[in-house]
């Protein structure tokens, strides 16, 4: 037995069903002009590939008479039906594929507008890679079905529809005798099409997967080379694309034996009834004519189940690709601004308010990140966080960023609780220096105006003088121009600290946040760094987590944290008096700081 995808099993054991392709619907409907021009090709194009078999028919009934001016009128009239089928397809193709990639360009956009704003909580359940599979693989199915799959399946309706009924009237006999093959053929397209939905269904979560894979081990190629881990990663990979690629074998198999069964049981009917044809045009029962129209009839109602066939398993996988992307659209944040929010106070002061909160993250339900904790920070004052790893430091800046919502307890900023403001409106309030800078694949200048999009260019340079980070820019290629690599790469991790620093200080926010902000930097950088930080954090509400000494001492309130509780609070000297976990860690975390000193 084949291996399962890593998706959870109730949910991808539930009935796909091609009615998902109705959630298209809301796409499409803000272009119903251009859907309905389609149409009117499409019907036109089908009409006159159904009219093209009677001028033919006219054509061999009269193919002996003595006056050649008949047959001439016949066969231009049989020419320009086919150039009438000609611009029907041209225009039919062009609109039915603008209206395809308009439709999907507007479905990425919807899911990357919802994606962006999902909280972390939603990342520690969807990994990254399927959410770009899902934007990518399954958009790229989307648009085949609506900028090809349905046009031609419609088309192919109207064909079989049309067909029958000017079989039926040319000869009633032949179209009852065809009528017969029909329940032999319905048969297979209905028992091997639902193993094709499931099929279908497995191959794309594989993708996915792969996707998924492919995206964890190269954003941390690093560490992956740094371990020697290629060959494991390559293994890894290769297993989960073998598996992806067995489920498209098994899809592309089972769909391959449907088509061969449809084909060959409707052109064996075919041929059965144009042998008796063949033998009432001997007995004088119909025209030769007559017999070649109702060949060519049987030819495209035959060709149009054929195509049917095989359109609806494209049809099952769009399905299937849908319900992907609906799932995305419709998923549910556990963080949600409210639908009244209150206004933030302008100006914003910054005071901030932590009342006894608790709470756990997602993934670790059952470990108190933070266990009843209550701080107050006054506007303007500047605290230090510290503590062993896992106290919970950290914690209490994503949870002043809303990134999660405490299980019980209230968060305030200047009096308003966060989950009673816009994320967006308060967020504009604070600037962050994460642990882990992130540096976008773009120049140097556009990675610090990322803090303040508006900001001119003499205002980012001098943030990066602030931020210790002007000279080593200027020496750059291009200087503020120079690309700076996919997260960074061709950028040490001092170098890009301080950028994130700069990015910081271009963002002037009344609330600053930094996280380990000069962990990376060497002694004269620090040295450098620590002084913009000082003239930066002036009149600002600023809460650091740092293990260095230096930065500790010039904090006005040290809080000491522990398993996620508030343990002491205090000056340096006092804590280091009171001989506890403060000054056990003075002792031994901080001694680079000391030296440092």
């Amino acid at each position: 037995m084949a291996e399962a995808p890593p998706v959870q099993q109730k949910e991808r054991e539930k009935s796909r069903r091609i009615g998902a392709l109705a959630e298209l619907w809301p796409f499409i409907r803000p272009y119903r002009a251009l859907l309905a021009a389609a149409l009117v090709m499409l019907v036109a194009t089908a009409v006159v590939s159904l009219v093209l078999p009677i001028a033919v028919r006219r054509v061999v009934d009269n193919f002996n008479v003595e006056d050649g001016a008949i047959l001439d009128q016949y066969f231009a009239a049989a020419l320009g039906i086919a150039g009438l089928f000609a611009l029907g397809s041209a225009l039919r193709y062009a609109l039915v594929t603008r209206l395809g990639e308009r439709v999907v360009a507007d479905i990425r956009k919807a899911i990357f507008d919802r994606v962006i704003g999902m909280s972390p909580a939603f990342y520690e359940k969807v990994m990254t890679g399927e959410v770009l599979s899902r934007i990518t693989t399954d958009t790229t199915l989307i648009l085949s079905v609506i900028g090809s799959s349905v046009s031609i399946a419609l088309r192919n309706l109207l064909i079989f529809f049309g067909g029958l009924a000017l079989m039926l009237a040319t000869s009633p006999k032949l179209t009852g005798l065809v009528l017969l093959i029909v329940p032999v053929v319905v048969v297979p397209i209905l028992v091997l099409g639902r193993r094709l939905r499931k099929l279908s269904r497995q191959n794309q979560d594989w993708i996915a997967a792969s996707s998924g894979n492919a995206s964890e081990a190269l954003t941390s190629v690093q560490t992956v080379q740094a371990f020697t881990h290629e060959v494991l990663s390559r293994a890894e990979f290769g297993r989960v694309t073998e598996l992806s690629f067995d489920a498209a074998r098994r899809r592309v198999t089972t769909r391959a034996v449907m088509t061969a069964i449809v084909i060959f049981l409707v052109f064996t009917g075919v041929v059965g009834v144009l042998w008796i044809g063949a033998r009432d045009v001997r007995a004088g029962g119909m025209t030769a004519g007559m017999l070649v129209q109702f060949v060519i009839y049987s030819v495209m109602v035959a060709g149009s189940v054929g195509a049917l066939s095989e359109i609806w398993g494209e049809l099952q996988r769009a399905a299937g690709a849908t319900e992907r992307l609906v799932e995305l659209l419709r998923a549910t944040d556990e963080v949600r601004d409210p639908e009244v929010p209150q206004p933030l106070p302008d100006p914003v002061t910054g005071e901030i308010a932590f009342e006894d909160v608790h709470f756990a993250y997602p993934a670790r339900p059952d470990v108190a990140a933070l266990d009843g904790v209550s701080l107050t920070v006054s506007p303007g004052e500047t605290i230090a966080l510290v503590g062993p790893s896992g106290a919970g430091k950290t914690t209490i800046i994503q949870l002043l960023l809303r990134f999660y919502d405490p299980a019980s307890g209230r968060i305030l900023l200047d009096g308003v609780p966060l989950d009673a403001m816009r994320r967006d409106a308060f967020r504009r309030a604070i600037a962050l220096v994460p642990q882990d800078p992130v540096i976008f694949a773009q120049s140097a200048r556009e990675n610090i105006r990322f803090g303040r999009p508006e900001a001119t260019d003499a205002e980012v340079e001098a943030a990066a003088r602030a931020a210790a980070a002007h000279d080593f820019i200027s020496k750059l290629p291009e200087g503020y121009d120079s690309y700076v690599g996919e997260r960074g790469v061709m950028l040490s991790g001092g170098q890009k600290q301080r950028i994130a620093i700069a990015r910081a200080i271009l963002r002037d926010a009344p609330v600053l946040l930094l996280d380990e902000a000069t962990s990376a930097l060497d002694a004269e950088s620090e040295r450098a760094v620590q002084h913009a930080v000082d003239r930066l954090r002036a009149g600002r509400t600023t809460i650091i987590v740092a293990h260095r000494l230096a930065t500790v001492k010039k904090a006005d309130r040290i809080v000491v944290m522990d398993q996620g509780r508030i343990v002491a609070e205090g000056p340096h000297d006092r804590l280091v008096a009171e001989d506890g976990l403060y000054a056990r860690l003075a002792r031994l975390q901080f001694t680079d700081g000391i030296a440092a000193e």
